[in-house]
């Protein structure tokens, strides 16, 4: 049950991931959320695997918790937690670029979902919600450090607060996703963004790109500074720079090398 929870399927060098509990909205157990951390790290150790698309299968992305699971009592919510390293901000720790289409409603631990991935594409109907205040919670999944780097302050405190709900359009204006699209437009335009990253960034690039601006988050500006400046020394001599040029000068696409583990 815990595979078919999560769909995997290749579209080339990019990797299509699926919720896929359509009855349920796509409301999560605690199999489907270990499935999901797992089938994560297992397609960024893959060499094919260069971008990565995450959607959901129906109507839904991720309507939160399985309800069965919350009318269970606090025993079993508490159990239906992962632990630290599977929980949704995951997607930031990974190596290759996380692309994130909401073909539809998001709530709770959705929510979180959506928000660990790099780049977020969203139905400008779908209806998108945090719901904790008014199940009694609390900013659930480091929503609390995460929402305020990407919207601000003001508008975090308005969104966990208010647990109100905001069309995909608002959710574009307000920040929380990059691109808002009529619904059946969505998916294919995530995955069209997915494989030009694939077919034409540097492995080596997106990887170290992703570190870098993670890492400098909570950096000053002169730390930020000194450590770009030694990592971009590393990427003068690197193969890629030199490929990129080559393929420019030749009019081919580039032939990257396959993505290396980080090592800086």
């Amino acid at each position: 049950m815990s595979e078919q929870s999560i769909l995997v399927e290749r579209d080339g060098a990019v990797a299509i991931v699926r919720f896929n509990r359509p009855d349920f909205m796509n409301a999560v157990t605690k199999q489907m959320s270990a499935r999901y951390a797992a089938v994560m790290r297992e397609l960024d150790a893959d060499a094919g695997v260069r971008a990565i698309v995450l959607t959901g299968n129906g109507k839904g992305f991720c309507s939160g918790a399985d309800l069965a699971v919350i009318a269970a009592g606090p025993e079993a919510i508490s159990d239906l937690v992962p632990p630290v390293q599977d929980l949704p901000p995951l997607g930031y720790r990974l190596s290759k670029p996380l692309i994130v289409a909401v073909n539809g409603g998001v709530a709770g631990v959705g929510f979180a979902y959506m928000l660990g991935g790099d780049v977020r594409f969203a139905s400008e109907t779908a209806k998108i919600g945090t719901t904790f205040a008014r199940l009694g919670l609390v900013a659930e999944y480091g929503l609390s450090w995460l929402l305020p780097r990407l919207v601000g302050l003001g508008r975090a405190m308005d969104l966990l607060l208010s647990g109100r709900t905001v069309t995909g359009a608002e959710a574009k204006e307000l920040g929380l996703v990059e691109y808002a699209l009529p619904a059946d437009e969505v998916f294919d335009a995530a995955l069209a963004y997915a494989k030009d990253i694939a077919e034409n960034c540097s492995p080596y690039s997106l990887a170290r790109i992703k570190a870098q601006v993670l890492g400098d988050l909570d950096n000053d500006l002169e730390a930020a500074l000194f450590r770009s400046r030694w990592m971009m020394e590393r990427s003068f001599h690197g193969p890629d720079l030199a490929e990129a040029l080559a393929s420019r000068a030749e009019k081919r696409p580039p032939a990257f090398a396959p993505p290396a583990p980080l090592t800086d």
